[in-house]
């Protein structure tokens, strides 16, 4: 997925020439926090089908980062595990650029103890849908911050590399987790400034498919409802200097959506890739039966 000609985003500012994915690894090799929190412009996977070898070739092909999708999917704490621990191995193999992928859980629901055993796992951060006030956007930052800046109980796992990083890696503010919530409804984007500014949140992410249908317009995302909900989702984020992102669903949405100023575009879905694949491969093959047949005519 690739575009040519100058790339800018008008909000964040960010600029540059030729392909997208060439300008990212001209970036210093960063992890994936600290660039986000910089605002960098940033490139993800969005994992679906809970198969730890697509998080893996994910990490090797230098994605940014990859959000492990719980909410919609019947994925397991194991396999998240699985899943994290392929990226941690595979992260900065690749010769032609040393990223390291970042590991974003996309939680069912904005709940503590969901929150802390994804952590635990060894997951860079979270993503919570549908947070509709201030009030629950703190509760997300809480629930990944250790006391007495939160409540997320204290483990001896992966977290913690099984107690080498303790208590040292507890008290270290710069391994506080990521911390994005979800825009997805009405009452989101209402209080949406309300939550930007919740100190210890990390960034926004517009949920395109359930934003459009709290709208009214679901799936319509040229709509001028959705793009206004859109550009206040956006004006909101960076008026607090934190980044915005979203999920490109279509062909041509990771250059709109970084024109219209997203920090970070997760580029698409592997269940999705799958599919378009599968439909490619059957319909080379109906081609070639049809061109035989016309040849033996």
């Amino acid at each position: 997925m690739t575009f040519s000609g100058d790339y800018h985003c008008r909000s964040s500012g960010h600029s540059g020439n030729g392909d997208f994915f060439s300008l990212i690894a001209e970036l210093d090799a960063m992890t994936f926090a600290p660039s986000l929190r910089k605002r960098e412009p940033l490139v993800g996977n969005w994992l679906s089908l809970g198969d730890p070898a697509v998080a893996e070739i994910s990490a090797q092909l230098a994605f940014d980062a990859v959000v492990i999708d719980i909410e919609h999917t019947p994925q397991s704490l194991e396999t998240v595990t699985e899943m994290v621990r392929a990226v941690e191995a595979a992260s900065g193999a690749s010769e032609s650029s040393a990223t390291d992928t970042g590991t974003v859980v996309r939680v069912s629901e904005n709940d503590p103890t969901e929150i802390k055993r994804v952590l635990d796992a060894g997951a860079d951060g979270v993503m919570a849908p549908m947070v509709d006030t201030a009030a629950e956007a703190r509760d997300l930052v809480e629930a990944t911050r250790y006391p007495p800046e939160g409540v997320r109980g204290i483990g001896l796992g992966r977290a913690t590399k099984y107690g080498e990083t303790f208590p040292e890696g507890v008290r270290n503010p710069e391994t506080a987790p990521v911390t994005i919530a979800q825009i997805e409804t009405e009452a989101g984007l209402e209080n949406v400034a309300d939550i930007a500014a919740v100190d210890g949140l990390d960034g926004l992410f517009v949920g395109p498919a359930d934003l459009s249908a709290a709208l009214g317009i679901v799936g319509e995302l040229e709509h001028d409802r959705f793009l206004n909900a859109v550009d206040r989702v956006l004006e909101a984020g960076h008026a607090e200097d934190k980044p915005v992102s979203t999920l490109a669903l279509g062909g041509d949405d990771v250059e709109r959506w970084l024109d219209r100023g997203f920090d970070f575009v997760v580029a698409g879905v592997d269940v999705s890739y799958v599919r378009a694949g599968s439909e490619q491969a059957l319909a080379a093959f109906e081609d070639a039966v049809n061109d035989s047949n016309s040849d033996t005519a």
